[in-house]
C-alpha cells in the first residue's frame, strides 16, 4: 500500500467514511484535511513516545543510583499518625536523641509539607532544604543542619512535592545525594505530616519500617485505623515487606497503652491484611509541654522524667529489633526510589 492510500484510509477513519466532493475545490479541501490529520497523528505519536522514553530514562537512572546505595544502606524509620496533635514530631526528635546516645549517627528528614515542626522544636532555623539540593545546586552536606547530640535534620521544603516533575538529571542528583546520606547515617527518621493525604500515603507506603503514633482519644484510634486501611489499599503495599510498629502516646498507665493497641489490632486483624506490632507506651507527662515551650527536647532538658524514660525504652527496643534484621531494605535512596517510580507510574497512567 503506497503512502497516498495510507493517508486516504486514515482520513476516511477520522471522517467516519464520509464521501467528499469530487470537484477540484473538494479535492483541495480533502488533501488539506489529510495532511493536517497525518501531521496531528504524527505529533501525537511523537509526544507519547517522548513521554515513554523520558520515563524509561528516569527509571533507568533511578535503578542505577539505588543499586549503588545498596552497598551501605541506613535504617529508615517513618513516623506517622492518623491525626495531628498526637506527639509525632516530639517522638521523632526524642528518638533521634536517644539513638545518638547509643552511638548511632541519626538524621531526621522533615517531610511535613509546609510546616517546620522539627526546626521549631529544636529552636534552629535551617539555611537550606531538600529543594536546594535538587534545584539550586547545593550539596547534601550543605542542606543538613545539626542540632543537640549532633543529630542532623533536613527540611523537606517544597522539594518532596515536586518529585513528579524531576528531569533525568535532577533524579540523578537526588539519588546520588541520598545514597551519600545512606553512608553518613546509621538511622534516618522520616517525620511525615498528619492525616491520610495522598502525599503522606505515598511516603508511608514506600517505607519498610513505620511507627504509628496513637493516643487514648477515640478520634486518634479511629484515624489511625483509617490510615492503615488506606495503606492496605495501595497496590505496592505488602505486609511481608512493611513492618508497622504502634506506639501508644500520652497514656496514664502501661496497661492503658496495651489496651489501645489491643482494640486497634483486633479490628486490623479482622478486616485488613496488616500485621501490627506493639512497641510500647509513653506516659502522659507535663514536662513534655514545658520542653516544647523551651524548644529543647525532653530527653535533654528533663531526662529523668517519665516520658523521657519511656522514649529511651522505645529506642532501646528498636535497636534490639534492628540487630535481629538480616538485611537492609534499600535505605533512604530506596525509599525515594519507590516514591519516584510510583509517581512516574501515575504520570504515565494519566
Amino acid at each position: 500500500m503506497d503512502q497516498a492510500e495510507q493517508l486516504r484510509r486514515l482520513f476516511m477513519q477520522r471522517t467516519g467514511g464520509r464521501e467528499e466532493n469530487k470537484s477540484g475545490s473538494g479535492n483541495l479541501i480533502k488533501a488539506s484535511q489529510v495532511c493536517e490529520t497525518a501531521q496531528t497523528t504524527q505529533a501525537d505519536s511523537m509526544e507519547i513516545n517522548s513521554v515513554q522514553v523520558d520515563s524509561m530514562e528516569q527509571e533507568e537512572t533511578l535503578k542505577k543510583a539505588v543499586k549503588q546505595s545498596d552497598v551501605r544502606s541506613a535504617r529508615v524509620i517513618t513516623v506517622t499518625s492518623g491525626k495531628g496533635g498526637v506527639g509525632k514530631s516530639t517522638t521523632s526528635v526524642n528518638l533521634a536523641i536517644q539513638f545518638a546516645r547509643m552511638n548511632k549517627k541519626v538524621i531526621i528528614l522533615d517531610a511535613d509539607f509546609g510546616l517546620a515542626n522539627i526546626e521549631v522544636m529544636l529552636g534552629i532555623r535551617p539555611k537550606y532544604s531538600l529543594a536546594d539540593l535538587m534545584f539550586r545546586g547545593k550539596t547534601l552536606t550543605e542542606i543538613i543542619t545539626y542540632g543537640p547530640e549532633n543529630i542532623g535534620f533536613i527540611s523537606g521544603g517544597s522539594g518532596i512535592q515536586e518529585l513528579t516533575n524531576l528531569s533525568k538529571e535532577q533524579i540523578g542528583i537526588l539519588t546520588e545525594g541520598l545514597a551519600e546520606l545512606d553512608a553518613l547515617a546509621d538511622i534516618i527518621i522520616v517525620d511525615t505530616g498528619a492525616g491520610i493525604s495522598e502525599a503522606i500515603l505515598e511516603f508511608v507506603g514506600a517505607s519498610s519500617e513505620i511507627l504509628l503514633i496513637a493516643t487514648p482519644e477515640p478520634t486518634s484510634i479511629t484515624d489511625a485505623y483509617a490510615l492503615l486501611k488506606a495503606i492496605n489499599k495501595k497496590e505496592d503495599f505488602s505486609s511481608l515487606e512493611h513492618k508497622i510498629w504502634m506506639i501508644s502516646n500520652r497514656v496514664s498507665t502501661p496497661k492503658e497503652g496495651q489496651d489501645i493497641y489491643d482494640k486497634l489490632n483486633m479490628v486490623v486483624e479482622r478486616f485488613l491484611d496488616i500485621k501490627l506490632h506493639y512497641l510500647g507506651g509513653v506516659i502522659q507527662d507535663p514536662y513534655v509541654s514545658r520542653s516544647i515551650m523551651k524548644q529543647t527536647p525532653i530527653s535533654i532538658l528533663y531526662p529523668d522524667m517519665k516520658a523521657a524514660k519511656g522514649l529511651k525504652e522505645l529506642a532501646q527496643k528498636l535497636t534490639c529489633e534492628e540487630e535481629k534484621e538480616t538485611e537492609r531494605l534499600g535505605g533512604v535512596a530506596g525509599l525515594f526510589g519507590k516514591l519516584i517510580k510510583n509517581r512516574l507510574k501515575q504520570k504515565k497512567n494519566n
